[in-house]
């Protein structure tokens, strides 16, 4: 009786390793059907394949979300083991249960808890070179309506009015970036009643708050 019932448990121990062995084989198929043969990586290419099958454009905001979700180093690139960290996450091994997927992604990333993250690796994920530190204005007007336009709409329309107006600044630094979400959470908009210039805000907000009063009517 004894020998029966060990060989049923480590049976039943073997049952579960087998699925999940399982799972990540079909997680990597997936992955290697968008991935490029020669870098071993899913290139801006492949992620365009992948979007096209997930009947999204490449530049929807849910690709972002996937992309942090796989905690991503590189714009564009998606690695194995990050394919696996992302799929694994979202139980997902099929282009079917990815588009389901989708729904539950965006409500995690827009709770508060994980929405800053979220935002700074946006900020992160489109320095597109080594040691960058610095987004061109007509990228982070792109990812402000993206990103930010989730939740703050009325603030990020005339955010990215002034920053397309203005001609001081070329660039936008993690600061400043970090900067608009905390205007965005913490600032009565359109009144702007409770804005103090003495709290240390990015000077390029001092200067939007500015215009935005001036341009009022």
């Amino acid at each position: 009786m004894r020998r029966s019932s060990k060989k049923s448990s480590s049976s039943a121990a073997a049952g579960p390793t087998k699925a999940v062995s399982k799972e990540v084989e079909r997680i990597d198929q997936l992955f290697y059907t968008y991935a490029d043969s020669s870098s071993g990586m899913i290139d801006p290419e492949g992620i365009e394949t992948l979007c096209s099958h997930l009947e999204v454009p490449h530049t929807d905001v849910r690709i972002l979300m996937l992309a942090w979700k796989m905690g991503c180093e590189k714009q564009g690139y998606f690695t194995l083991d990050e394919w696996r960290t992302g799929m694994k996450a979202l139980r997902a091994d099929s282009i079917i249960k990815l588009k389901k997927a989708f729904p539950e992604l965006t409500q995690e990333v827009t709770r508060p808890s994980n929405f800053q993250e979220f935002y700074q690796f946006a900020f992160r994920y489109c320095l597109t070179e080594d040691k960058k530190k610095c987004i061109e204005i007509p990228v982070a007007c792109e990812l402000l309506n993206l990103v930010l336009g989730l939740q703050f709409r009325p603030q990020v329309e005339k955010l990215i009015n002034y920053l397309k107006y203005q001609n001081e600044y070329k660039v936008i630094n993690m600061d400043q970036w970090m900067g608009f979400l905390r205007f965005c959470n913490e600032i009565n908009f359109p009144s702007l009643d409770n804005y103090d210039e003495d709290q240390a805000w990015p000077l390029i907000l001092d200067n939007f708050v500015e215009w935005l009063r001036a341009n009022k009517n």
